[in-house]
């Protein structure tokens, strides 16, 4: 059985804040319904590399940094417990 990878937006979620003071402003920003941008946030719709750059540009994220903001992987509950 194939788990599926999500990724942890935690720290994306506060640049956007930072950004934009809402998540829904920086939904209207590039297009899209609060729901959609929800949806990406939560691992429930992949984004697009294209995706990713553009909103590097508008978050002012350099392209090194992209690891740590899109692709830090959640750690399960269960994980966790096996490493304490």
């Amino acid at each position: 059985m194939q788990r599926t990878v999500e990724f942890d937006y935690s720290k994306l979620r506060g640049r956007i804040v930072e950004k934009y003071e809402t998540q829904g402003k920086f939904a209207e920003v590039n297009n899209m319904t609060d729901r959609s941008m929800s949806l990406k946030l939560n691992n429930g719709i992949g984004l697009s590399q294209e995706e990713i750059i553009a909103w590097c540009q508008k978050l002012d994220i350099e392209l090194k940094d992209i690891p740590s903001y899109f692709f830090t992987q959640k750690v399960s509950k269960m994980k966790q417990g096996e490493r304490g």
